[in-house]
């Protein structure tokens, strides 16, 4: 993760909160699960993650419930805090920094509410827009620019 300079993050792979009466550790998936949930239940994403990370948290997530959503999520996870990193695609007209307004606080409010820990940093990567019509394309106007011969389809 850039720019982890400062922010007082462990370097342990686990969070362990002491207490009178014992510790209560979080695992990284643990924060990473609670996150891609909170972003695939916010309004404009498309999906999270990509290429096979993308498949195999559609998969995941059918039959595990949606936990498969967290392995898209990279988190460092200190003692106190947390800093998450995520890519998704958004829906087509969606504006961008209202989405990632929400998400930001959608995920903020579930791991520190969930976990304890403060969330001090939430990077968003959009890779992609999704456009619904692609969906429903059956390959019908792949073939339409060969029918047009070798001239150009623009001036």
């Amino acid at each position: 993760m850039a720019g982890t300079e400062g922010r007082n993050l462990s370097t342990d792979r686990n969070t362990a909160a002491a207490s009178e009466r014992g510790t209560t550790t979080i695992a990284d998936t643990v924060v990473s699960t609670i996150a891609g949930i909170a972003i695939v239940e916010t309004e404009g994403v498309h999906s999270l993650g990509r290429g096979a990370t993308k498949a195999i948290g559609a998969v995941t997530g059918k039959i595990s419930g949606g936990s498969g959503a967290g392995r898209s999520v990279k988190v460092e996870v200190g003692e106190k805090q947390t800093a998450i990193d995520v890519a998704i695609e958004v829906e087509y007209g969606v504006p961008i920094h209202e989405l990632a307004h929400r998400i930001r606080t959608h995920v903020t409010d579930a791991v520190e509410t969930m976990t304890g820990l403060e969330v001090v940093e939430i990077n968003i990567h959009v890779f992609d827009v999704h456009v619904p019509e692609e969906d429903d394309d059956s390959g019908d106007d792949a073939g339409s620019s060969s029918d047009r011969g070798s001239s150009s389809r623009v001036r």
